[in-house]
């Protein structure tokens, strides 16, 4: 049940209130495992609604789904060299596969003889476990494309870990393909990219930049890596999805070939692509207020509440008879309705735990209201409520929630575009990085001065943008050369730092 004690106001404290957020808001909370967490039934009912949507995405676009083991042999990872160098110290090992009784009566401990002979990785992502899999799949042509994803967990042993945005262990997906050629793989990372990028926008209401990774923040193991960049309401960046396209790295460490057309012996080409339940941080901080959870409706499991608002049972009995119909009418044009009858809480304790739940319109209904033949409309998104006649109140809904949907997504696009500026100096940026942001600036290119960034500011590039953006409220020519704010060595374009999560 969701506590109503006043959340920390965001001006005065944006972690402390996103933290309080998601435990108040029954969302998730700690689990007894460090770093790990329990995703509650409304926080996992949001992840179900991403899930489908990109589920569906997924299939449109002729891929399947399928499982794969969560333990890797060590072996493996020793296979792809930068690969392992990239997860390495966050990589859990298993050793042992048995416990016994303490001869020494001090309980359960690890039985020596149990000793694995080859250590196991459980997997940080499944690159190594995949390949070595698809080797046994692929021997022609005829075999490729292979266009597989998977929803599973994975562990990453984070040292600092936050509800959704940084956990040992989440929840996601990742897109595992292989294909004949590396003009069908870059295409295949590209189109999954914009995958991303149309779901997050249209879907979660999270406007997005899209670009590619600079080499220095490329996935372990990739070419290249095409990333979706977020804004969220504290002025920092966070990365909501990646693809990457692989090249022959992964094919060759496992010697996967097929034998061309041509009768020819050639390396498979690779992409892999995910997301996870760090979307669902990207979620909350983009939209919410000190009020709680603000839900776009096209990712809200409950999109509409209704509350009669009665103290016995003979007053629910006169109102049911013309909300059930509404109730009818909302759920047959496709709504996600709820008619809340409990006699457990009062209307008023309804009215503030699904506003804090984030439930885009909430309708009330009394006495009063049912001998005019009105009812209440209260909007979530903007806290405007107004009273309307009933008739034909399910077709004003469907639009209102329309109306909503852009509306988020419209505040969320302002406060990017007002809050991403340019910068032509490393002075002017040393004092920039500090309001938040992005800031688009020249870079030489070179790793040595994105690592003196960052060392001296904290910022790193967030993305090199593609032509295809909205980046900025003012216009910015993102594509003109220029000389680099540090360097003063040639820049071909502009590219985006930030802070980040």
């Amino acid at each position: 049940m969701a506590n109503f004690q006043k959340l920390t106001p965001r001006s005065e404290d944006y972690s402390k209130w996103y933290n309080e957020l998601v435990v108040k808001a029954d969302l998730a909370e700690q689990s007894a495992v460090r770093g790990c967490m329990v995703i509650k039934p409304y926080g996992y009912a949001i992840w179900e609604k991403i899930q489908a949507e990109l589920d569906y995405r997924f299939k449109q676009t002729g891929h399947v789904n399928a499982y794969f083991p969560l333990l890797i042999p060590k072996s493996f990872f020793s296979k792809e060299a930068e690969h392992i160098e990239g997860f390495a110290k966050e990589s859990a090992v298993v050793t042992h596969h048995r416990l016994m009784k303490d001869p020494n009566g001090k309980g359960i401990v690890v039985d020596p003889d149990s000793k694995l002979e080859e250590e196991l990785i459980i997997r940080p992502t499944s690159e190594t476990i995949i390949w070595s899999t698809y080797k046994n799949w692929i021997s022609s042509y005829r075999d490729l494309p292979i266009l597989c994803n998977q929803w599973a967990n994975v562990m990453r042993w984070e040292m600092r870990t936050r509800l959704f945005l940084r956990t040992a262990e989440f929840l996601w997906q990742e897109g595992h393909t292989a294909h004949a050629t590396k003009e069908e793989a870059i295409e295949e990372a590209e189109k999954m990219l914009n995958v991303y990028a149309e779901f997050a926008e249209n879907v979660m209401a999270l406007p997005v930049v899209k670009g590619t990774k600079s080499p220095n923040e490329r996935f372990a193991g990739a070419l290249e890596t095409y990333c979706i960049e977020a804004m969220m309401q504290d002025g920092k960046a966070l990365q909501a999805g990646t693809s990457h396209f692989l090249g022959q790295n992964f094919a060759k460490s496992f010697d996967v070939q097929f034998l061309s057309k041509e009768n020819k012996y050639e390396y498979v080409w690779a992409t892999s692509w995910g997301v996870s339940t760090r979307l669902m941080g990207a979620l909350i901080m983009t939209h919410s207020d000190d009020n709680g959870l603000v839900l776009p409706p096209h990712l809200a499991p409950i999109q509409v509440v209704i509350v009669p608002i009665f103290k016995k049972q003979e007053d629910l009995n006169q109102l049911l008879p013309v909300l059930q119909p509404l109730y009818d009418k909302l759920a047959a044009k496709g709504i996600r309705v709820k008619m809340d009858t409990s006699d457990k809480q009062t209307p008023g304790f309804k009215f503030a735990d699904y506003e804090l739940r984030g439930v885009p319109v909430r309708l009330a209904m009394g006495a009063r209201d049912l001998a005019n033949s009105t009812i209440e409309i209260a909007r979530r998104d903007t806290l405007e409520k107004q009273t309307l006649p009933i008739e034909g109140i399910d077709e004003y809904i469907a639009t209102l929630l329309e109306q909503i949907q852009k509306n988020v997504y419209q505040k969320a696009l302002n406060y990017r575009l007002e809050n991403t500026r340019e910068v032509n100096s490393y002075d002017e940026f040393k004092e920039e990085i500090k309001k938040g942001g992005f800031l688009l600036c020249h870079w030489d290119g070179t790793k040595e001065t994105e690592e003196k960034i960052k060392e001296e500011t904290k910022a790193t590039i967030r993305c090199i943008p593609f032509a295809d953006n909205i980046i900025a409220k003012e216009h910015i020519n993102v594509f003109e050369e220029g000389k680099c704010m540090v360097t003063g060595k040639p820049s071909k374009q502009r590219v985006i730092f930030a802070i980040a999560y």
